[in-house]
C-alpha cells in the first residue's frame, strides 16, 4: 500500500467518524432528557458539548487530510 492511499484511507475514516459524532451529538442535544436538563441548567451537557467538539475536530482534520494529501518525498 502506497503512503498517499495510506494517507487518504486516514482522512476518510476520521471524516466518516466526525460526522457520525456530529450526528450523534445533535441527536443527543435534541433528546427529550436533554431538553429539560437544559432549561433547568441554561446548558447542553458536556457529553453533547464533547461529542460536538469531536465530531468537528475529527471532520476537519479529515477533510485536511484528503484533500491536501502528502506529496511523496523525492529521492537524490
Amino acid at each position: 500500500m502506497q503512503p498517499k492511499y495510506a494517507q487518504i484511507t486516514i482522512g476518510v475514516i476520521s471524516l466518516v467518524i466526525g460526522i457520525i459524532l456530529l450526528v450523534r451529538a445533535h441527536d443527543m442535544a435534541h433528546a427529550f432528557g436533554e431538553q429539560v436538563q437544559q432549561a433547568f441548567t441554561g446548558a447542553p451537557s458536556n457529553r453533547a458539548t464533547y461529542f460536538q467538539i469531536a465530531g468537528v475536530a475529527l471532520t476537519i482534520f479529515g477533510a485536511v487530510y484528503v484533500l491536501l494529501g502528502v506529496k511523496p518525498k523525492s529521492k537524490p
